[in-house]
């Protein structure tokens, strides 16, 4: 007679005690003063130049509080050199700290967030190592740097100081403190990942994104107006012009005050007013979203703004959409080009499957609109397989796909292009039966 499988008794299970959580990541050699006079950043800067080996590094930005993205705080970490926190808004450049580390390798986590900001420091970078981007390409389901390491570094972070205003002077203790503990193990993190990427033969990918970093300039982002949330509730071309026009005076204010616009009138405000046009300023001051002081300080140039939007002649005014050579959305392939669906599905099909199997995100093999872009226009569309792989991956590298992507990618593309799957269209789409 089979015998029923023993259970601790309720109170007992009920007793029973939860696993302790890793241990919390400390600093090794306390908190270091904060560097904000020219004597302490000539010392931080002859033990950066005396350490050895890869310099870890992070800034903190005043998100949500600031226009700009400046840094409020630099974090640094060097075997044999120590911490240091040093405050960018004491000095005109750090240039003395950039030739300190000279060719050394820096250590970032998300490095394409905290770039800009040091490089307007006269930070550069020769190489990097972005511990973010190697968990993406080693297949981490969560890649914050908190996550990262509790999982490899069995230690856990306190992140309640992540969403602080750092432009607030002086920095409280606490604050420098979780600062601090983001470049504590950055060194050895990045060696436990490196290894990784090498047992996983993914070492070149990652060289090759790290490299990317270093090298790419974003573009400036043309009409960044049109990204206002919201914005396809503008009524008409008309409503587009007085968004346009509210929007760039709130920029131009939100700059002289150093704060985020979002805190002058929110992007819902400035739709309802392009939609009602409000000319006097009891009316606006009505409108939904126009209170606090940033709306009845600024009342005056709101009006002048939604004035100008009125006097712009029809011929003037802002297209529905911006020109743009990207494909349509995929949504009305099977329509348009039944045939173009047809590759994109195989060439997804085929991508998705390889990254799945080496366990990298799909975006990080090949960057999702490089893919429309092919499979939408390829640059050829018959002939034998090499001579249609060789054009499609002349275009991806064309595009800005790195050489690795390229020679995983293009043979799946050109297979695509060559081979479509049939792709269902509104006059061959199966009918389903209604449900009863």
């Amino acid at each position: 007679m089979p015998t029923e499988p023993q259970t601790a008794p309720a109170d007992e299970a009920a007793t029973t005690p939860p696993p302790e959580p890793p241990p919390l990541l400390t600093l090794r050699d306390g908190l270091p003063d904060i560097t904000e006079t020219p004597d302490a950043l000539a010392d931080v800067v002859a033990r950066v130049a005396a350490g050895t080996g890869p310099v870890a590094l992070d800034a903190e930005r005043a998100s949500g509080y600031r226009y700009s993205s400046r840094a409020y705080l630099i974090q640094l970490r060097r075997e044999g050199s120590g911490s240091a926190l040093i405050d960018p808004i004491a000095f005109d450049d750090l240039a003395d700290l950039d030739a300190a580390i000279g060719d050394a390798e820096w250590i970032l986590h998300a490095a394409s967030q905290d770039l800009p900001c040091l490089r307007e420091l006269g930070l550069e970078p020769r190489a990097l190592f972005d511990t973010e981007l190697a968990a993406r390409l080693l297949g981490y389901p969560r890649v914050g740097l908190a996550t990262l390491v509790e999982v490899i570094m069995g230690r856990t972070m306190r992140k309640e100081h992540s969403a602080v205003d750092w432009s607030k002077r002086p920095l409280p203790t606490p604050w420098l403190e979780y600062a601090a503990l983001d470049v504590e193990v950055l060194v050895e993190l990045r060696e436990v990942m490196a290894a990784e990427l090498v047992e996983q033969g993914k070492e070149r990918w990652a060289a090759e994104e790290f490299q990317h970093l270093v090298d790419h300039v974003p573009a400036p982002r043309a009409e960044p107006w049109r990204r206002t949330s919201g914005i396809h509730k503008a009524k008409g071309r008309r409503g587009l012009a007085a968004v346009r026009e509210l929007w760039t005076v709130r920029d131009q204010i939100a700059e002289q005050r150093d704060t985020t616009p979002g805190r002058l009138i929110p992007d819902a405000a400035m739709i309802a007013a392009a939609n009602a046009m409000p000319a006097t300023r009891s009316a606006l001051l009505d409108t939904p979203g126009f209170h606090g002081r940033g709306a009845r300080r600024f009342a005056d140039r709101w009006l002048a703004a939604l004035e100008a939007a009125r006097q712009i002649p029809d011929q003037q005014l802002p297209p529905l959409t911006m020109r743009s050579d990207a494909p349509p959305a995929p949504r009305v392939w099977a329509e348009r080009d039944p045939v173009a669906a047809g590759r994109l599905a195989r060439a997804r099909d085929l991508v998705s499957a390889y990254a799945e199997e080496h366990r990298v995100p799909i975006e990080n093999l090949l960057t999702p609109d490089f893919l429309r872009r092919v499979m939408w226009k390829p640059p050829v569309t018959e002939g034998d397989p090499a001579t249609v792989q060789a054009a499609v991956a002349e275009e991806l590298h064309r595009l800005g796909a790195r050489a690795w992507q390229v020679e995983i990618t293009a043979p799946m593309l050109a297979e695509a292009v060559l081979d479509p799957r049939p792709a269902a269209t509104p006059e061959t789409a199966p009918v389903t039966a209604p449900a009863e």
